[in-house]
């Protein structure tokens, strides 16, 4: 069996609910965390009795320690498998997402959590739709299904068309709380994104941009490129100036200040994927947004 990666996620809110998990519940009950004394009188539990605080009380209640549960929370994946995330000078932005759908299983899995999968392109993709299940198995399934996954065919999406996917498939998360990862390379319009994401405010969102070594490095200079849209298809042949390769990598910083500005007024600072997966980063990502 092939080693699985591993990451720990602590989100920086509380969630409801009564199963048992590793995040931090507003439910109060039998956990670790401490959350207030209240009398015994309201709370008849003698096994839960602070004799310390009780006599520092001084009013003669006895005093019972109560405490918040720690709870499981449902993890989604939302991914973009549009004809660009199957591009990758070495592997395909979607077989490194599909790494990293693998870890989370495993990280899902482990902290009690179900985890699940949804996917677009210019349309909802229900043949990659995985409902939210606590399974040791889940993770593997999902992976293998995004690496066996073929961009669809059919007419040229319009500008608009991705984000409309989106929405389609991410309606049955909306009003729901819980973990969302929104995984793409957000080559596509971005205007109307920040509307969508106001939708899914009871749930932590974490943005995912997936971008290839071969997309922000430009090519050797004094060469003449063929280049293909991967959405589109079209074809363009391009002398590689100096000065080309100054605007590529200009056009590569201003776009990740855009989705960096858009995200981070959302509250939702993106975590990116540059060629390969790294669950220790990602680890480290939400230890800092946690803080």
């Amino acid at each position: 069996m092939d080693r699985v990666d591993e990451f720990h996620y602590q989100l920086p809110r509380r969630f409801g609910g009564w199963r048992p998990g590793a995040q931090r519940g507003l439910s109060q009950g039998s956990g670790q965390e401490f959350a207030a004394h209240r009398r015994l009188f309201d709370h008849p539990d003698p096994r839960r009795i602070d004799l310390r605080a009780s006599v520092r009380e001084g009013r003669g209640d006895w005093l019972v320690r109560i405490h918040r549960l720690r709870v499981a929370i449902p993890v989604h994946v939302v991914v973009d498998v549009s004809a660009s995330m199957h591009f990758g000078a070495e592997r395909r932005k979607l077989d490194v997402v599909a790494d990293l759908v693998e870890a989370l299983g495993y990280s899902a899995f482990r902290a009690g959590d179900t985890v699940g999968l949804l996917a677009f392109d210019q349309r909802e993709r229900p043949d990659l739709f995985v409902p939210a299940r606590h399974s040791r198995g889940n993770g593997s399934l999902m992976a293998r299904m995004l690496r066996e996954c073929r961009a669809a065919t059919g007419p040229a999406p319009t500008d608009d068309s991705a984000l409309a996917g989106l929405r389609r498939t991410t309606e049955r998360l909306v009003g729901r709380g819980g973990l969302v990862f929104l995984a793409s390379d957000f080559h596509w319009p971005i205007a109307a994104l920040g509307e969508l994401l106001e939708q899914f405010a009871p749930a932590c969102v974490v943005p995912l941009v997936v971008w290839d070594p071969a997309e922000t490095e430009p090519p050797d200079a004094r060469a003449l490129v063929a280049l293909r849209d991967a959405e589109t298809g079209a074809r363009r042949s391009l002398w590689m100036r100096e000065s080309l390769r100054v605007r590529w990598r200009e056009s590569v910083a201003a776009r990740r200040a855009e989705l960096t500005a858009l995200f981070n007024a959302h509250g939702m600072p993106p975590f990116h994927l540059h060629g390969r997966f790294d669950a220790e980063a990602l680890t480290r990502y939400f230890l800092e947004t946690a803080a």
